[in-house]
């Protein structure tokens, strides 16, 4: 990693940015409600909003980004489709907002993709080259894409419009939390949410604190933000496959600059998490969306969650696009 890395800066999207994405992806997005639980609240020790974007089209928060990318790009841009690389639901995003705006996507996905999230891109019109699950294997494969169609690339969270559309989902949060919450945690992989959320945070609820919560087995956040420089994943192994990817040359900078902290979760957590969530509020989550309440679980038995009680924490719930035939609590 070279040095200068912890040099890298990053604009943060302005509250003007974020309205004007706002109002783009108005109609083509839902805005999604805030859901709590008594019997969660209690066993945390907190007051807990769940910001449901398992309801969200294409079933997570990566329409936001993907709308505002596709629909904000000129026609010049986009005169060959558009393409990325992507584990899932940013790939079903783009598809979708492709074919909202009449144009091709070309999607390239590793070969472990969850079959949920590979037909939801079918199912949108996405034409997909698959290769093996590895970053840099994601990365050729789609400069080769690129060279070979002229597609323009919407990267799944390691761009500006992408950024600004994710912060779309906390300012929902703001504007609909009866009183601004004391807490937001969101999932952290590539850290595009974390980013917007950030962004949206300092624009109109500046006192909030922001934490983002990414898997043991897959912490370059948590080993960056401690370090002081970006130092990406090496062969991250979790059962969130949504939080598998590294932070960006521009989420990077606007979370070492931002966030109050990074928190881990354990897979066992993860787990227990997700399916708490779905016992007790009747909710499909795939395990990134978990991994939030999975990290406040762990802080709680191992008697670290004192800066968290009685707070009004809200949970951005990213997605909920999980194969019925891998749900981990049935798996042998």
């Amino acid at each position: 990693m070279p040095q200068q890395s912890k040099h890298l800066f990053a604009a943060v999207p302005t509250a003007d940015e974020v309205t004007k994405a706002h109002e783009r992806i108005h109609g083509y997005v839902h805005r999604t409600p805030l859901l709590s639980s008594a019997a969660i609240n209690q066993l945390i020790g907190a007051n807990i909003f769940f910001k449901c974007e398992n309801f969200q089209k294409v079933g997570a928060f990566k329409s936001r980004g993907a709308v505002n990318a596709v629909f904000s790009a000129t026609a010049e841009q986009i005169q060959h489709g558009v393409c990325t690389h992507s584990s899932g639901n940013h790939a079903q995003a783009l598809a979708r907002a492709a074919k909202l705006r009449g144009i091709p996507s070309r999607i390239v996905m590793p070969e472990t993709a969850p079959k949920v999230k590979v037909s939801a891109v079918k199912g949108y019109g996405g034409q997909i080259v698959f290769c093996a699950p590895t970053l840099s294997d994601r990365e050729a494969t789609l400069k080769g894409v690129m060279a070979e169609t002229g597609a323009f690339e919407v990267h799944p969270y390691n761009d500006l419009a992408v950024i600004t559309g994710q912060a779309t989902c906390a300012k929902e949060v703001y504007e609909d939390s009866n009183g601004s919450p004391d807490v937001v945690i969101t999932p952290v992989g590539g850290g595009g949410l974390l980013s917007g959320t950030l962004a949206s945070t300092l624009a109109w609820s500046p006192h909030t604190k922001v934490y983002g919560a990414e898997p043991s087995g897959a912490d370059d956040a948590y080993r960056s933000l401690k370090a002081g420089e970006w130092i990406p994943s090496i062969n991250p192994i979790t059962i969130a496959d949504g939080l598998l990817t590294s932070l960006g040359s521009n989420t990077w900078p606007i979370i070492r600059d931002h966030v109050s902290g990074i928190l881990t979760a354990d897979e066992t957590y993860i787990v227990q998490a997700m399916r708490l969530i779905w016992e007790r509020m009747k909710l499909v989550t795939e395990p990134s969306a978990a991994v939030p309440l999975a990290a406040l679980l762990q802080l709680r038995g191992e008697r670290r969650f004192q800066p968290f009680q009685n707070k009004h924490i809200v949970i951005i719930l990213s997605g909920g696009n999980l194969d019925p035939d891998r749900i981990p609590w049935n798996q042998s």
